[in-house]
């Protein structure tokens, strides 16, 4: 192919232009989402017995809640120790009727009956507040489960060009944070159900003893109703302060330790401590402000509770002078006091998790709910069991970002079994053509063949199985040496894993480890060496045995011992593969049948190594360079071989660190 140029304008292949910074922003901020409650409780459904066992528990304990005062003021005080007093009006739900037969069956006094019968209630109501709260906690936990797996199955199916735009710090802020934020609220939700039971209860008793002193009580719940809703609005803007600088903490603190090594030998350790310390000074201050108005809430609700059971006493004790009331029903009143107004300030604290929650619910709804996938064929072509490897590119136009192509009109193809070079400075688009290759984002129709078929036609899991990519920046899993071989692929058996290992040269250093292949290896293999991870990920992509291979700069960053034993690995990888190879090192470039040159996205020279060196273009300007500089590096080090990066070498490293190449500043060659 001769020289070509981008001259007439095609149609650019792109993705969807989405506003991704709506998935930053803040959400609607309301205190409770009916719809959005009501999907939630979906994940619920399949525990729907658990969770009415849970309520039906938190009944009858709020109803023994309410007896036991009843115990105390109308059974004991009224009519055991003043039963003259009793006017027999008083609704006390058959507890003294009870309280007599446990003496008569029992034969001890009817005071140390209702002894017996206290102490068997509270032992009873804190049985069953235990069965309640692990119900619950079983139910809701489970149901979170499945909403976490559900969660993070959507985000594994999002497409790379997610990626490209959102935080990843803020994605696992909706897996940590937000599903816990559900958590209290499912259980707080729960607890507040059993709260206002005793609340009806203790409402119809103080009417049915004293309306007079219930008018009282119930002019204090209004004072309590409305302190709350202040307090809810309060509340509302610093929860969504506290939310966004939460998930900026977790941003931060995501980009530091993946970048740690370049933290620390540009010596930005303070920078970056000064910079984390403002945002965490930020999260303290909202939290303290969060702090002091709970604080204020729960002391101005103490105080009205503390105030209605002094007017209680007050206009009670009067009426108690007078016969109007007995004893114990004034004191029933006091202790039911506390019934009528902790509903209440439990609603008000309840208003903050509901809060966090329908934030944390919205966030995660979503992240479900984003439609971003790739674009999947209606009616998929069977691949046969075995390819041939041909790979067609034909007038591939493609770009990152609407107006900004990174491929311009790119065409070639591979034979079956032929070994391809790319090269070409950095934002050149040999990157992009591999993304595209494993259908990592969408482009047009009739651009990308294999085998003559249309990429497009065929399932994004089926071609990925046929295509084994070997990046420079090798992803270790955590797990042992074969599982990271194996990937949990069930058509891979140790024994396959094994035989792979020792074709691509791993099995020597394997066997050396402490386990041998039962290793665990640390946190992204930083227990291996480079030249190890690479055979590695040699391994790993002979063991599942696909018929295209991508090695995208495999061999970079490689002393001369570790690279013979690599390229050799490399000869049994590549053989009887279609394989595409993006490197700047000569050995590895002039093994290869052809050479492709990128330039600014277009192809500029496409041919053998011979060819292209007779051409004189920007390839034999490539290798004059890395053999001048290998040549004047072996002159240096004595006898040494080795051939040296050039500077246009290490400007060539390749776009392989996730970021699409039309988001980079284009170098020249």
């Amino acid at each position: 192919m001769s020289d070509q140029t981008y001259a007439t304008p095609v149609p650019q292949s792109s993705p969807p232009q989405r506003d991704y910074s709506a998935f930053d922003a803040d959400l609607t901020g309301q205190a409770f989402n009916f719809q959005l409650f009501a999907r939630l409780l979906r994940w619920l459904r399949p525990y729907r017995l658990t969770v009415a066992f849970s309520l039906l528990f938190i009944l009858l304990a709020a109803g023994l809640a309410v007896m036991l005062p009843v115990v105390t003021g109308l059974v004991v005080i009224d009519n055991i120790l003043r039963p003259e007093s009793v006017s027999g009006e008083e609704p006390d739900f058959g507890m003294t009727e009870l309280t007599y037969l446990i003496s008569d069956v029992s034969g001890y006094t009817p005071l140390i009956a209702a002894c017996i019968l206290y102490l068997a209630m509270v032992t009873a109501q804190a049985g069953i507040m235990y069965l309640h709260r692990i119900t619950l906690a079983s139910s809701v936990l489970k149901a979170l489960r499945d909403l976490r797996v559900d969660l993070f199955s959507t985000l594994e199916d999002k497409p790379s060009s997610f990626y490209d735009r959102v935080a990843v710090g803020r994605v696992m802020t909706r897996v940590t944070n937000d599903i816990e934020s559900l958590n209290e609220l499912l259980t707080g939700f729960g607890m507040l159900v059993g709260e206002f039971v005793p609340f009806f209860v203790a409402l119809f008793l103080m009417g049915a003893i004293s309306p007079s002193l219930t008018l009282i009580v119930l002019f204090a719940i209004p004072i309590a109703a409305v302190a709350t809703y202040f307090f809810r609005m309060a509340m509302r803007d610093i929860f969504r302060l506290i939310r966004n600088s939460v998930s900026a903490l977790n941003q931060y603190l995501q980009e530091n330790l993946i970048g740690i090594q370049v933290v620390q030998l540009s010596g930005r350790e303070g920078m970056n401590e000064e910079h984390y310390g403002r945002l965490n000074h930020d999260n303290r201050r909202f939290e303290f402000q969060a702090i002091n108005y709970e604080t204020l809430y729960h002391s101005f609700n103490e105080s009205l509770a503390s105030i209605a059971i002094g007017a209680i006493i007050w206009f009670g004790g009067g009426q108690v002078v007078q016969d109007e009331i007995t004893l114990g029903a004034m004191i029933l009143f006091i202790q039911l006091i506390t019934m009528m107004i902790m509903p209440i300030v439990g609603l008000g604290e309840q208003f903050n998790v509901l809060y966090r929650a329908m934030a944390s619910g919205e966030r995660i709804f979503q992240a479900i709910d984003w439609d971003e996938r790739l674009k999947e064929p209606e009616h998929p072509v069977e691949l046969p069991p075995r390819l041939r490897g041909e790979i067609e590119l034909r007038n591939v136009h493609f770009g990152y970002n609407k107006g900004e192509p990174v491929l311009k009109d790119v065409s070639f193809n591979i034979r079956p079994g032929e070994k391809l070079a790319i090269v070409g400075p950095t934002g050149s688009g040999k990157s992009t053509i591999i993304r595209l290759l494993a259908r990592f984002y969408d482009f047009d129709d009739d651009m990308i063949f294999l085998d003559g078929i249309d990429l497009n036609q065929i399932r994004s899991r089926d071609l990925r199985r046929r295509i084994g990519v070997v990046l420079q920046d090798f992803h270790i899993f955590s797990g042992t040496v074969r599982d990271n071989i194996m990937l949990n692929n069930p058509d891979i058996s140790p024994q396959q894993a094994e035989q792979a290992a020792r074709t691509v040269n791993a099995d020597g250093f394997i066997r050396q480890l402490a386990d041998g292949y039962d290793t665990h290896l640390a946190e992204r293999g930083q227990n291996l060496s480079q030249g190890q991870r690479q055979l590695l990920a040699f391994a790993r992509v002979l063991a599942a045995d696909p018929e295209i291979l991508v090695l995208d700069e495999a061999t970079a960053s490689i002393d001369t011992a570790t690279e013979l034993v690599i390229q050799d690995a490399l000869h049994k990888l590549t053989e009887g593969r279609s394989s595409i190879i993006i490197a700047h090192r000569l050995q590895t470039i002039q093994e290869c049948d052809r050479i492709l040159v990128l330039h600014h996205g277009v192809v500029r020279e496409f041919g053998t190594h011979e060819e292209l060196i007779k051409k004189q273009g920007i390839y034999y300007t490539l290798h004059e360079l890395q053999f001048q500089d290998g040549a004047i590096a072996a002159e240096l080090a004595g006898a040494d071989t080795e051939e040296a990066d050039s500077p246009v070498e290490q400007q060539a490293d390749d776009d392989d660190d996730g970021t699409p190449p039309s988001m980079r500043e284009p170098d020249s060659f």
